[in-house]
């Protein structure tokens, strides 16, 4: 059995579930928001498409970080490095796509009601973005 495999798979794995929970969370949130709207004759946010969709940026980071461990691998990187990565930044990926889901139906709840704060609640979906992106560099600078 090769582990660095199984790192590879867990990278794009975890981040993948991550991204499908927090997309679910918001998008849920997303379709209740409109409901609201539509039955208080309010126009309904389009942009909360956005809001639904953000959590799908980090299965991207899982497939890139998955091809890095390859990469990484097939240059000589150790295969127990190569599982460590590909569990701990796939996890942290996936987290940060969770909780930006949670983040993101906060944010659809909240633009549904008030119709305002669109740019701020996106600051917020974006600095939990960030830890994802952080992940992914720093787990590259680990690969070597």
């Amino acid at each position: 059995m090769n582990l660095a495999f199984i790192g590879m798979a867990a990278a794009l794995g975890l981040s993948a579930s991550g991204s499908a929970f927090g997309a679910g969370f918001a998008g849920q949130a997303a379709v209740g928001a409109w409901k609201k709207c539509y039955a208080s004759g309010k126009p309904a946010p389009f942009i909360m498409i956005a809001f639904a969709g953000a959590p799908l940026t980090q299965t991207i980071y899982g497939f890139l970080l998955m091809n890095f461990i390859k990469s990484a691998v097939d240059g000589g990187a150790d295969a127990g490095l190569a599982l460590g990565v590909g569990l701990f930044c796939g996890l942290a990926i996936g987290l940060s796509a969770l909780f930006q889901g949670k983040c993101a139906a906060g944010a659809a709840d909240a633009l549904g009601a008030t119709g305002k704060g669109t740019a701020n609640y996106f600051i917020v979906i974006g600095i939990v973005e960030t830890v994802a992106l952080f992940t992914l560099v720093f787990g590259l600078l680990l690969l070597g």
